[in-house]
């Protein structure tokens, strides 16, 4: 029988999320990964467009669209960051990996079960349902890509660094609840932004910043010393910018 993880991560993959599970694996004896399958994409439009509206959607939708057909052009960028900071954006070897169709979903609720975890991380997946969360007995973490609670939801470093705000560039975990990035701060890694990050590598760059801040802030709760940090800093739920504001801003001020 296997041994039962300290740490259970919830992700859907991707290159920054396995820069966090990678870096908890390195320090952390018992770390297991619940890896969720992609969510359609008529649903997570559908579900967009509750929120703002067809029109708002459509927008972010072709952002969405031009930054995956741009990755090249991003490729140069993304190898240096991976280079410098000696990332390894594929899982480590030796990782054990559950396959579960959503973080949400029964099988994952019975995997946590089954491996009754003493802390929850999430890391670049779908956001938890209320059902979701009265159904897990240990805290739950979020690893998100912006500084709470200023940059809530997608795209904080790029929003940071179009409104021309370096000094809140970075990364923040906190307890999760059932509001968007609303949980209680726990840690935060104030970065400054390379002159070359675009929204194509803002997270990857974030999250090579963030490692030691990540450890630190899952190990304060894993030991019982955690101490939920207060801001002075408005509330703003972000979403990816729709491609006319994609567009203007990079044309105008040069930030992609």
């Amino acid at each position: 029988m296997s041994k039962r993880p300290t740490i259970l991560v919830i992700t859907a993959g991707g290159a920054y999320a396995w820069v966090i599970v990678n870096a908890l694996a390195s320090r952390f004896a018992s770390v297991e990964v619940a890896l969720e399958q992609p969510e359609s994409r008529s649903l997570f439009l559908r579900r967009r467009a509750r929120k703002v509206g067809w029109v708002q959607t459509a927008g972010q939708f072709f952002t969405m669209a031009i930054s995956r057909f741009g990755k090249g052009l991003a490729g140069g960028r993304t190898r240096e960051i991976i280079a410098v900071h000696g990332l390894l954006t594929e899982p480590l070897p030796g990782l054990a990996i559950t396959p579960v169709a959503s973080a949400n979903g029964a099988d994952c609720l019975d995997l946590i079960a089954a491996r009754k975890p003493d802390l929850i991380v999430l890391a670049g997946c779908r956001m938890l349902s209320k059902a979701t969360l009265s159904a897990i007995p240990c805290p739950v973490l979020n690893y998100h890509s912006g500084i709470n609670p200023k940059y809530r939801g997608l795209a904080g470093g790029w929003w940071a660094r179009a409104s021309g705000d370096g000094e809140n560039y970075g990364t923040t975990v906190h307890l999760v609840d059932a509001g968007v990035d609303t949980g209680a701060t726990l840690g935060q890694a104030f970065l400054e932004p390379h002159p070359r990050e675009s929204l194509l590598t803002d997270s990857l760059a974030m999250a090579a910043g963030s490692r030691d801040m990540v450890i630190h802030a899952v190990d304060d709760v894993l030991n019982g010393t955690a101490e939920p940090q207060s801001s002075a800093l408005p509330s703003v739920q972000r979403f990816h910018p729709p491609v006319w504001t994609y567009l203007a801003t990079g044309l105008a001020k040069g930030i992609w």
